[in-house]
């Protein structure tokens, strides 16, 4: 079990969920810093990086990190198949449209020694598509009574599916009615509402779930609503019970192809970047990538390519010689403006005792939802507008194998779970090969699967928040035991037809659990329209308390890389203009 690990949270829940309390202790157990950063994922690295860029390789700055790696979400998975190191990603995953990033989080990226432009060449866009595999779906035994795979006629992208949907259809295992109706649903009208003008129709699609727009305007089937509904899981953390029809027609889904996407600006523009910007370990490649231009002795090398396969020294990371240290397995439990607000001391708890520190700034890049409990000068105002959002759970799970044959026997390279247990989907790896990371280009090859698990409670009326919270609830009460046997039956249910073993095939599982995951993003169904990442109880939630900034994607309510390097771009300014 890695992501949120045993070790990792005990002291923060105390802390937040228990009322306990550490000492101060009356006396520092540290030197004095320029900048104490607290949280070593993308956003804190990323604040240690500029605020060392902009004041000088001098300068003494602390990261204070409560899991055993850096990186945060940006969590690197390893396996050891064979003679064969593999490498995956246990959280955060690409560099996604880095075209659109702010001219700030280009330059980091760049800065940092990562060049996008390479990965047109590292990432083979039609490997799988020559290897004549596509993407299936998996109907399992528990929910459609026999285990069975079959071509999809809907990738959960948008993606088009077989040239023959209703042929596909008519094999599915659902009752007559429901693949009538899925066939007319996929063949018929594109738009429910053709007579609605262009202003009320994006109004209205806004205004009701993608599911209730196909149960009430598309008088469709419930079979094939539910068979819809878990389609967005892995990119927002919640199905289409919980996001609204016109975030259904931004992912073209069924039903709203006709739609003009000129009545929304955030359509997605058919041009747009391919999804190829992806270290083989995920966006831990960017993490590295910071560490080494923080710490070099603790990341050898000296190109991007590189990164890939360089062995991290962690006992580099907090050397006294360091101008920069990040100390791992930390967690801040008071965070408080000193010295009428011209320094700032940072209690953390290390192996068991409170330890103290002082610096003359501090950036809080950890879960914003931490931030009322250890930041005691907070604002009732702020923590309300802190604890608008809420974190999104999320498994990422990657099950190395001894080699993909089943796979390729079958024809797929992924499927969809329909009403699974724990995952929604798994797929092969992306097919990125770097430097001397080579990917598994044979099926006789050992390579990664990468499963997607989103703890949801929908049919239930909830909303994403709160299904947010009984997700997390779940999920912190299922056992590593529990998921694995889950994992194992999938994979067996849907690649036993094409030879595949789970004893003989399987040589690792690593479960990624992200209670606290995604960042919130805010979703019209639920939340005022006026509220947007550019403007939203977010940018109170941040708001600077004296010589202590925040920087996380939370508060940028963007839960990707480039809203965690613009949170600390703005941190890092707003204390440089301190």
């Amino acid at each position: 079990m890695r992501g949120s690990h045993v070790g990792s949270f005990e002291v923060a829940h105390a802390l937040a969920q228990e009322g306990a309390h550490w000492p101060r202790p009356s006396s520092q157990t540290d030197d004095d810093y320029e900048l104490v950063v607290v949280g070593g994922g993308i956003s804190g690295l990323a604040a240690a990086f500029l605020y060392r860029q902009q004041v000088g390789n001098a300068a003494r700055i602390l990261v204070i990190e409560n899991h055993d790696d850096f990186g945060g979400h940006a969590k690197r998975n390893e396996f050891s198949v064979g003679k064969k190191t593999l490498v995956a990603y246990g959280g955060s995953q690409s560099i996604e449209g880095p075209s659109r990033y702010s001219s700030a989080a280009k330059k980091l990226l760049v800065d940092a020694g990562i060049h996008t432009q390479r990965f047109y060449k590292y990432f083979d866009q039609d490997f799988y598509s020559n290897q004549g595999l596509s993407f299936g779906y998996y109907f399992p035994a528990a929910s459609y009574g026999s285990d069975s795979v079959h071509p999809a006629v809907h990738h959960p992208f948008g993606w088009p599916g077989v040239d023959d949907p209703a042929s596909a259809i008519d094999k599915y295992p659902l009752s007559k009615d429901a693949k009538e109706s899925f066939k007319r649903l996929l063949s018929g009208p594109q738009d429910f509402l053709p007579d609605v003008p262009a202003a009320a129709k994006a109004e209205l699609l806004k205004r009701i779930s993608y599911c209730d727009y196909l149960r009430e305007h598309g008088k469709v089937h419930e079979d094939v609503v539910i068979f819809l509904r878990n389609f967005p899981n892995s990119l927002w953390g919640s199905g289409f019970d919980t996001l609204s029809a016109l975030e259904g027609a931004r992912l073209r889904m069924p039903g709203t192809w006709d739609i003009d996407p000129r009545i929304d600006p955030l359509f997605r523009d058919e041009e747009e970047e391919p999804y190829i910007f992806h270290f083989p370990d995920g966006n831990a490649g960017v993490a590295r990538a910071l560490v080494r231009q923080l710490i070099p002795d603790a990341m050898p090398g000296d190109s991007m390519e590189d990164l890939v396969t360089s062995r991290a020294d962690y006992g580099a990371l907090d050397r006294p010689s360091n101008k920069t240290r990040i100390r791992l397995n930390s967690t801040a439990v008071e965070v408080r403006n000193v010295k009428r607000r011209e320094a700032v001391d940072i209690t953390y708890v290390s192996e068991g005792q409170a330890r103290r520190v002082r610096a003359r700034h501090a950036i809080l890049a950890c879960y914003n939802h931490v931030v009322p409990h250890i930041c005691p000068e907070i604002p009732r105002q702020q923590i309300d507008a802190i604890e608008t959002a809420e974190k999104i759970p999320l498994v990422y799970i990657n099950i190395a194998l001894r080699n993909w044959k089943a796979f390729a026997n079958l024809g797929y390279d992924g499927f969809q779970i329909l009403q699974g247990t724990h995952m929604h989907s798994f797929t092969l790896d992306f097919p990125v090969s770097m430097g001397d990371y080579g990917f598994a280009r044979s099926p006789e090859d050992p390579i990664v699967v990468h499963g997607t698990y989103c703890p949801t409670v929908p049919g239930q009326g909830l909303t994403q928040r709160e299904q947010a919270v009984a997700g997390r609830v779940r999920l912190y009460g299922e056992s590593y035991d529990q998921l694995e046997q889950s994992v194992v039956r999938d994979l067996s249910g849907a690649l036993g037809g094409g030879g595949f073993a789970a004893e003989r095939d399987i040589a690792g599982i690593t479960i990624n659990r992200w209670p606290h995951g995604y960042a919130y993003e805010y979703n019209e169904l639920y939340d005022p329209p006026e509220w947007s990442k550019d403007d939203g109880p977010h940018v109170m939630g941040a708001a600077r308390i004296g010589r202590i900034s925040i920087a996380n994607s939370d508060a940028s309510a963007y839960a990707y890389v480039d809203g965690a390097i613009d949170a600390a771009v703005r941190a890092v300014g707003e204390q440089l203009s301190a």
